[in-house]
């Protein structure tokens, strides 16, 4: 029952890859064959019958992609604990909106409330599902010591490539609170995204590229594909000698590392210093816990030891050391020997498993035979190592079965060296093609991500800050005007407007209906300027005062001073330069607060539209069974969502700007004091003997000095500082 066996293998597969039984008895001879003939089977036809397969499963595991997936049967499951059983049913959001909006029934109000119950709905729900998905992938797909290590009460991710701890780095989308539940440790905020950037474009920013690395040969495709730089391979200095032996193959992990400790103790015994390469802290704790039992000396380099990464790589050389290191210790690092080394044969490397990149393999044989020293690596590899269980070929199980490889015996053939060769370039040709993929969704990001740094920086300079303001002031008259003139509703046009920027527009309904949309715009853009100018005098009327007082006692001390500027719903940490302030009367004070403003908004919005652009992503991959590119269709959502952003960012600028005002500690707003001012002035006006003059005049003082001191009181002058956590 081949097919029955198949299946039920393909299953276990599907369900846990990682599991070391599984693992250990796909070793066997044929398993791996039939496996893969049922693998090859369920997925032709785009996957037409794996349902078959995954019908009894919870969920389904791709290690190869990384993902996993919860099943129908597995959502029912987790369901009956919540005693729901629509508790991860997702409703189809656009058909119930139709739905909604054509039901003949319900009020306008009630179609509202109805459409903020639906969506509130589809995003519990959403969420729900993607923790689960996070906290499954933290469980099955990634392995304590080999993609992270637990240090001090937190989850430190390791690079896969270096070997190092990247500090300070947290996986995004919660999968790093996940990965911390999981170890039960403290569960840290979610990471937000202020700035994206792949290293592809990254390097593209600059004019002149060039690098120079040892193992830049296996990637000249790359290099060209995406840099057009060529790559050039200069002859070493002098001849390598050192001894590249062909692979030996095992059947199992165990009798691989049997052999790798026998061939540690012979080699130290011979006097040389010995170099073991591993992939993950994992299984460097465990041959040193080996090596241990037979009472070898040795030292670990791994994440976990990386403060006596110096003094361990000083020793590596000595006659009889051995140094067991994760790929830290695999690349750039220069070992010196000594005489008495170099006559023994020099440093050996042993490579305890193949990496998915030939770099990265080459990069440790390169640690031994550096400037003509005598040296030699070897690696050994065993059918559970995880490149021979992922990417090895059908051809290369049966090339073991039909070599009749038996448990405890060692195959070392050049062709099975080429074999493993080969599945090494298969995987280096699947992740370029993941990389090439994702900077062509990058380039589409690109191009947003100048734009917004464009208007960032001339936010952030002061330079054409005003250009920009004028054409978002511009843009929202247009918007406003257009909006409400096709519709031909004047009411909506002076509710709206007054809603959007505080100001009524001096627009009467007979000149509303009989003007053209030009002349409206026109209208009230020269409305809305005359008000902003007039809003910016005030300001520097109202603060000046104070600033000058501040300037001439204390201006040595202080260099800039806060601002009270908010719209009434959310005040903006803002701070003007006092100098200047001083030197241009006032007028660099509604700069400032212009600056702080826009770079608020601009930061929040882009933030927002990260995430969104994030989500997008992930939508689109399912245009690919609508017989669609999934980048075609990002490029074309993703121009929408990036207008709907740039209008955002021009709406809430200029409404901040238009609406926002000075409060004060006794909760007036400039208008307020402007206000009382100016009644004050038109009492004054009324008394016409010197003495009344004079007490004109005191009082003014008076009323400048009160208005002054209520903002002193709010706005003491202060060093500003950074409130939230450095970013980069």
């Amino acid at each position: 029952q081949e097919g029955e066996a198949g299946m039920a293998l393909l299953r276990a597969y599907r369900a846990l890859p990682k599991y070391r039984p599984l693992i250990k008895f796909l070793s066997e001879e044929g398993v791996k064959v039939m496996l893969q003939k049922a693998e090859n089977f369920y997925m032709q036809e785009q996957s037409k019958h794996m349902h078959i397969v995954d019908e009894p499963l919870l969920f389904t595991i791709d290690e190869k992609n990384r993902s996993v997936e919860l099943t129908d049967r597995g959502a029912e499951f987790l369901a009956k604990y919540a005693e729901d059983p629509n508790f991860f049913v997702v409703p189809d959001l656009a058909s119930r909106m139709v739905e909604i909006d054509n039901d003949p029934n319900m009020s306008e109000q009630e179609k509202a409330e109805a459409r903020a119950r639906l969506s509130q709905d589809y995003s519990l729900k959403a969420r729900r599902l993607h923790a689960v998905h996070q906290l499954l992938k933290a469980y099955t797909l990634f392995e304590r010591d080999e993609d992270y290590v637990v240090i001090d009460g937190q989850v430190k991710i390791v690079d896969e490539s270096t070997g190092r701890l990247m500090e300070g780095r947290r996986y995004s989308d919660g999968l790093h609170q996940a990965l911390e539940a999981k170890e039960n440790v403290k569960v840290g905020e979610i990471t937000q995204t202020y700035a994206t950037v792949t290293l592809q474009n990254y390097f593209r920013m600059y004019h002149k590229l060039a690098g120079m690395t040892g193992t830049a040969e296996t990637e000249a495709n790359e290099f060209w594909e995406i840099y057009k730089l060529d790559v050039v391979v200069i002859p070493t200095n002098k001849p390598v000698i050192r001894k590249d032996h062909e692979d030996l193959v095992f059947k199992t992990a165990r009798e691989k590392f049997n052999a790798v400790i026998d061939e540690i103790e012979r080699l130290r015994n011979a006097g040389r210093p010995v170099l073991v390469g591993t992939t993950s802290v994992d299984v460097s704790e465990k041959l040193s816990r080996m090596l241990k039992l037979r009472g070898i000396p040795h030292n670990v380099l791994n994440a976990k030891h990386h403060q006596r990464e110096a003094e361990i790589v000083a020793e590596a050389g000595k006659p009889g050391k051995v140094t067991i290191a994760t790929n830290m210790a695999g690349r750039g690092t220069d070992i010196k020997i000594t005489e008495e080394v170099r006559k023994a044969g020099g440093l050996a490397i042993i490579g305890t498993e193949r990496h998915e990149s030939r770099r990265v393999d080459r990069q440790l044989r390169g640690r031994a035979g550096r400037q003509g020293d005598p040296g030699s690596s070897q690696f050994y590899v065993s059918l559970e190592d995880n490149l021979m269980r992922l990417f090895q070929s059908e051809r290369i199980a049966k090339l073991m079965d039909r070599m009749g490889h038996k448990e405890g015996e060692v195959i070392q053939h050049p062709m099975v060296t080429k074999s493993i060769e080969r599945a090494q370039k298969k995987v280096e040709e699947n992740n370029f093609g993941i990389r090439k993929r994702l900077l062509e969704y990058d380039d589409v990001m690109n191009i947003q991500r100048e734009a917004i740094y464009k208007k960032r920086r001339n936010a952030l300079s002061g330079e054409r800050l005003a250009v920009d303001l004028n054409n978002m002031f511009i843009g929202l008259i247009e918007m406003l005007v257009g909006q409400w003139k096709d519709a031909d509703d004047y009411q909506g046009f002076i509710q709206n407007t007054l809603a959007t920027i505080g100001i009524e527009p001096d627009i009467d309904e007979a000149t509303f209906r009989e003007s053209s949309e030009e002349e409206l715009i026109e209208r009230l853009y020269e409305q809305v300027k005359g008000a902003y100018r007039k809003k910016a005098e005030q300001i520097a009327e109202v603060l000046m005062p104070f600033i000058r007082e501040v300037h001439e006692k204390q201006g040595n001390r202080y260099k800039r001073i806060a601002i009270p500027f908010t719209d009434g719903s959310r005040p903006l940490p803002i701070s003007a330069d006092i100098e200047e302030a001083v030197r241009t009367n006032g007028k660099s004070l509604m700069r400032d607060i212009e600056k702080a403003v826009t770079l608020a908004v601009i930061d929040e919005k882009w933030k927002e539209h990260l995430r969104a652009m994030d989500e997008l992503k992930e939508a689109v991959q399912a245009a690919s069974f609508e017989q669609k590119d999934p980048l075609v269709v990002y490029k074309m959502e993703a121009y929408n969502l990036f207008e709907q952003l740039m209008h955002q960012i021009n709406e809430e600028v200029t409404s901040y700007l238009l609406r926002g005002t000075l409060v004060f500690q006794d909760g007036r707003t400039l208008e307020q004091v402007v206000e009382e001012r100016t009644q004050w002035q038109k009492m004054q006006t009324t008394r016409t003997d010197g003495r009344a003059a004079t007490s004109q005049a005191a009082r003014a003082a008076a009323a400048q000095r009160a208005a002054a001191e209520g903002v002193s009181r709010r706005a003491k002058p202060e060093t500003v500082r950074r409130a939230q956590p450095k970013v980069g």
